[in-house]
């Protein structure tokens, strides 16, 4: 049993972060099912080091939005673009035919048409601008790096029990349907409880921080739904766009008010 947990977090870790850890002995269900269960935990070095660079940079003097490029751009370094790519190859997916075959196709090659560079320009622009207010609140950096923890477990509403795989390999297959529904509920509640504290703590509303959550899963949701409809299931880059999404849905409420 301690064997696959442990294999578990070295997926969640290696396939979230840049962070060098040794690599799974066996991935299987088991192992995909923890990876995914503790992506928002997984990912807390990243987040911490995000968090703590726009609160340096307010710190010092810096304009917010150069603070928020900054932390935008340490979560892409750290993650290595994985998940921007996955929102690249998605939006080029979804652009280029209704022919599912056709579409999965497309995300596979790897190189970003003019959707996707559009998909990107804008996503990055959005969560730019929003993590700007962030930061500009007490607390900033802290606020940030939390969004960017629970924004992670996005994957355990892609990967809930009854979503299925686009295709019959690649990580999609690997992780589809592994998570117990009633585990990424769970999840989520306490993730927004979460938010909500750290927003308490930040002197705001503490209720805007359970709606960043609530509208972040609720915006997630709807993004999975409508790539199972398009493709018949999820891929790696479906994932990867799932938190991207997630997280730009969330510092939008942040942002707001």
């Amino acid at each position: 049993m301690a064997g696959y947990f442990l294999d578990g977090i070295r997926m969640s870790v290696g396939t979230l972060s840049a962070i060098p850890v040794a690599a799974p002995r066996d991935i299987n269900r088991r192992t995909a099912r923890v990876a995914m269960t503790v992506a928002p935990l997984a990912v807390i070095p990243l987040a911490a080091v995000a968090g703590l660079l726009g609160y340096v940079a307010m710190l010092v003097g810096l304009p917010p939005l150069v603070a928020a490029v900054l932390v935008i751009g340490a979560v892409a370094w750290g993650s290595r673009g994985m998940h921007l790519d996955g929102l690249a190859d998605s939006a080029d997916g979804l652009s280029a035919s209704w022919d599912r075959t056709r579409a999965l196709e497309v995300m596979r090659r790897g190189d970003s048409g003019p959707m996707g560079v559009a998909t990107l320009v804008i996503m990055l622009a959005l969560q730019i601008a929003c993590m700007a207010v962030v930061l500009s609140h007490p607390w900033g950096g802290l606020v940030a790096g939390v969004l960017i923890c629970v924004s992670r477990g996005a994957l355990l509403i892609a990967c809930a029990s009854g979503v299925p795989a686009a295709r019959g390999d690649g990580l999609g297959a690997t992780v589809a349907g592994v998570v117990p529904r009633p585990i990424a509920v769970g999840v989520w509640i306490l993730g927004a409880v979460v938010v909500s504290a750290v927003f308490l703590l930040a002197g705001r509303r503490w209720w805007q921080g359970g709606l960043a959550a609530l509208v972040g899963v609720i915006a997630c949701c709807v993004w999975v739904f409508h790539c199972v409809r398009r493709f018949g299931g999820i891929t790696g880059d479906v994932l990867g766009a799932s938190i991207e999404i997630t997280l730009a849905v969330m510092v939008v409420v942040a942002a707001a008010g």
